[in-house]
């Protein structure tokens, strides 16, 4: 068995492989080969992130990462499984030479053969990534605190926005969360908004609400698919998937729950008449506990995901 690099063909094997290979598990959706195309053409793709396994001059495996550590489970034809192993061996071990100090893998929680396979592999759930809606017509009154100022979030705040609570998101610098808020090609820095202190202008809560009404409509996507959603705090640098009404708010952990509720009535005064929005949407990982209490609270729970990890 030969084990190499992406060549020019092999998204038509790909994609052979995995709807075949996953074509037993639950609510499997087969890949459509415009998908695959579109991330084989985007300018970013590089072919030493996609490996293929080999045998008898046919493809019979692949598995993929990504520069977030994000990886893939390694799908092989029926037949070709002992290929599953040394595939994922020599895909971790090139992560590790591209110096990516965390794997980590995010499937259905229904597919329990995949997240073993990651378990055996030395990968840990440590959160799973929750999905909400909340239909305005329920949404609960806010509070008025009287000083509290709610204003456009500029580039001057996103230090002590990310100093409210640093464990939430998954960029480990301010300026690398800036180029998240203000260089992201989905959505503009104007969807981005800060509660400033009483006497000071420091914020003390940040919020993101995607207006685009072009958008998926958050009721019409399974909320069990691992898909992360774009805005939501806890998603930076992931591949995401763009969601009408998705309003995110952080705020330091012992004021989360109080906020909350300003963060999210002032998301509605931005909707306009052309907005076609008729709820809210979210997302947020149960290791923002301060922030998940929050969602479990005032938003109705559609579904969740696990995320596993793993240190190289």
């Amino acid at each position: 068995m030969n084990i190499r690099h992406f060549q020019k063909g092999d998204e038509f094997e790909q994609l052979k492989i995995y709807n075949t290979a996953a074509a037993s598990q639950h609510r499997f959706k087969p890949a459509s080969f415009v998908d695959l195309q579109r991330r084989i053409q985007a300018r970013d793709f590089d072919v030493a992130t996609r490996w293929y396994a080999v045998e008898n001059d046919a493809v019979v495996g692949y598995c993929t990462w990504q520069a977030n550590g994000r990886v893939s489970y390694p799908w092989c034809l029926p037949g070709h499984e002992s290929a599953a192993e040394p595939l994922f061996k020599q895909t971790i071990h090139s992560m590790q030479q591209r110096g990516v100090q965390k794997a980590f893998t995010a499937y259905r929680k229904d597919w329990p053969t995949i997240t073993d396979f990651f378990v055996t592999q030395g990968f840990a759930q440590i959160r799973e990534m929750v999905n909400y809606v909340l239909r305005f017509e329920n949404l609960p009154t806010a509070s008025s605190r009287v000083g509290n100022m709610i204003t456009p979030a500029t580039p001057e705040d996103v230090p002590a926005i990310y100093a409210l609570d640093p464990s939430v998101f998954r960029v480990g610098s301010a300026e690398a969360l800036k180029k998240e808020l203000w260089e992201n090609p989905y959505f503009a820095p104007t969807s981005v908004y800060v509660m400033r202190g009483r006497g000071d202008t420091t914020p003390v809560a940040a919020g993101i609400f995607i207006t685009n009404s072009d958008y998926a409509d958050a009721r019409a996507v399974d909320p069990a698919m691992p898909c992360f959603r774009l805005g939501a705090f806890g998603t930076e640098g992931l591949t995401t998937k763009r969601i009408k009404g998705l309003f995110s708010f952080v705020a330091r952990p012992d004021r989360a729950v109080h906020i909350g509720m300003d963060m999210l009535g002032h998301a509605a005064n931005l909707l306009t008449d052309d907005d076609e929005i008729l709820c809210y949407a979210a997302q947020v990982a149960t290791d923002a506990p301060a922030l998940h209490a929050f969602y479990e609270k005032v938003f109705e729970r559609q579904g969740s995901f696990p995320v596993l990890e793993k240190t190289l």
